[in-house]
């Protein structure tokens, strides 16, 4: 029987257990979606503009761990998408970009709308492929699912000409799917080196966890609690690892960094052995890396070996999968209670707390992310824009189990929370979605709210509007002597009417005033809009000034040290 490539295309990606695909089409991406339609039971969410379609994705993949699809055409299509592709790559998320290009015979003419699609996303893609042929799809479609899922995850670009995608072949007999699993659980490790680190461990008398993405990928955040519970060792985490060790735990430090609690940035000064698990040691985390755990050995794994003696020097590392790690370092571990150096965390905890708003103040972000986390259960996915609000949900949000945030954390893409929602809720019809996001990020991808209205799913938006770009505006209050530039709209519309306009519903707190809304909305399941006026002037505290050493962060306006 003959098949086109398009029908090949699609009978692949449904033998890889894609059920849900979200893009635009096109004209050089028509014969996809023509055999989409004819020949399959994928639901294909039409989204409003191509970034959306890549974060929809997104929210997919960082919610079930499994490779997401797109769908692009040529030209703006694959520009538009590019952004996602990107953010997806930094932050080590699996997701599959199938994108339509001209002809074969087309190539190199300056078509119209065409651009070379693999030149472009080679630097921010984990790797793309050029399809010459349909017969090549057979081999490159599995390819790509298994280069974005295994060893470090990201993304993968595909770019078929609408020539493959029309031509058509003799299959005789449909290939087999390979069997075999695609989980980098089944890696080795080196027993001596299981035992090395082991004795690193056992023998340090101030040890802390440094965590990142690297335990959400490798889904070893059960055996990261064994670790830390067994051995009675803190744990601080990146933006990334937030969730894989349980927010109300007495262990747990919080978010370092940046933005961290003050007593997280001075624990890790005193440290004399971080164990760095998944994490890139980025500088948002580790502020001036000279100075970042001055007195600590340092013992990194990741599977990534390039990331290893990349930004820090260590004193020992193993590039490897840290879940199979774990099995093997859990067993050689001692119990041990710790008692001086739990002693000391909580002194510099109760000596350098985390500053808190009065409760009573109603109308503070803080108080505002509290309240949600009081108001939904804990499997509530909450995803997130980028800017202050996002930092305060990373602050003070109880995060209890992982890929239950759902943020930008490489790239710090605005426009974001919307699109990820979206396709979180279409990947767990089962559970709450929140999106918390800003006025200036919201309205990066607003037109989402379409594809919202479209599947009415259980999601509600929550924007903590300032009428400005408020962590610009923050750091030109305190970096650039409050000379401010671009940094507040002179025009912020009215989004509790434009979501009801969309086909949302939409609410303001100016006109409803009660935290009764919030509650209402949040146990809905119906999708709604909710505007949250918050003073221009609340800044995110403590920050790390740029260029400085974590424990030199800024409370207020106050240097720490």
């Amino acid at each position: 029987m003959k098949y086109s490539g398009a029908e090949i295309i699609i009978k692949l990606l449904e033998e890889q257990g894609i059920d849900k695909i979200s893009g635009i089409p096109g004209g050089t991406n028509l014969p996809i979606y023509d055999a989409l339609n004819k020949s399959s039971k994928i639901q294909h969410i039409l989204t409003r503009h191509e970034q959306g379609a890549g974060f929809m994705a997104q929210g997919i993949a960082r919610t079930t761990g499994k490779a997401a699809v797109c769908f692009a055409t040529s030209g703006p299509g694959v520009t538009n998408l590019l952004t996602a592709i990107a953010d997806a790559k930094l932050d080590s998320v699996p997701m599959v970009a199938i994108t339509g290009q001209v002809p074969s015979s087309l190539l190199g003419t300056d078509a119209f709308q065409e651009v070379d699609t693999c030149g472009l996303a080679i630097p921010i893609t984990k790797h793309n492929f050029f399809v010459r042929s349909a017969k090549e799809l057979f081999h490159i479609i599995p390819e790509a699912f298994k280069v974005a899922e295994t060893g470090r995850p990201g993304p993968v670009v595909i770019d078929v000409p609408k020539d493959v995608q029309l031509e058509k072949i003799e299959v005789k007999d449909w290939p087999a799917r390979a069997e075999g699993s695609r989980d980098t659980n089944v890696n080795k490790v080196n027993l001596e080196d299981i035992k090395k680190m082991a004795q690193m461990i056992n023998s340090s008398k101030k040890p802390l966890l440094y965590i990142g993405g690297g335990i959400l990928q490798s889904n070893s955040h059960e055996l990261l609690y064994q670790v830390a519970k067994k051995n009675n060792i803190p744990v601080a985490s990146t933006l990334m690892g937030l969730g894989c060790f349980p927010a109300d735990d007495n262990l747990h430090l919080g978010m370092l960094g940046m933005h961290g609690a003050p007593y997280t940035n001075l624990i890790l000064n005193e440290t004399d052995l971080l164990i760095a698990f998944g994490v890139r040691f980025d500088d948002r985390a580790t502020g001036r890396i000279a100075e970042f755990c001055p007195n600590a050995a340092i013992l990194h794994v990741d599977i990534d070996p390039a990331e290893l003696d990349k930004n820090k020097q260590t004193s020992f590392s193993i590039a490897a999968n840290i879940y199979k790690v774990l099995e093997e370092l859990i067993p050689l571990l001692r119990s041990d209670c710790r008692e001086d150096w739990i002693c000391k965390i909580e002194e510099i905890k109760e000596k350098h707390p985390f500053s808190m708003p009065a409760p009573n103040d109603l109308g503070h972000p803080v108080n505002v992310i509290r309240r949600i986390g009081d108001l939904v259960d804990e499997d509530t996915i909450i995803a997130t824009d980028v800017g202050q609000h996002q930092m305060w949900v990373a602050q003070v949000y109880p995060f209890k189990k992982p890929r239950r945030l759902l943020t930008s954390g490489g790239l710090g893409t605005m426009g974001f929370g919307l699109p990820t929602a979206i396709g979180a809720a279409l990947a767990n019809p089962d559970k709450k979605v929140v999106c918390i996001t800003g006025d200036g990020s919201f309205l990066m991808n607003i037109q989402e709210l379409a594809t919202l209205a479209d599947l009415n799913l259980n999601i509600t938006v929550i924007i903590l509007n300032n009428g400005a770009l408020g962590m610009v505006r923050q750091q030109q209050e305190l970096f650039f002597q409050a000379n401010y530039i671009a940094s507040s709209f002179v025009t912020n519309p009215d989004f509790a009417s434009i979501a009801t306009h969309f086909g949302v519903k939409g609410y303001d707190f100016k006109i409803s005033g009660e935290m009764e809304v919030l509650k209402n909305c949040l146990s809905a399941t119906e999708p709604c809009v909710i505007n949250v006026p918050i003073a221009c002037n609340e800044n995110v505290m403590p920050i790390v000034p740029p260029g400085a050493a974590n424990y030199q962060m800024m409370m207020g306006g106050k240097q720490l040290a």
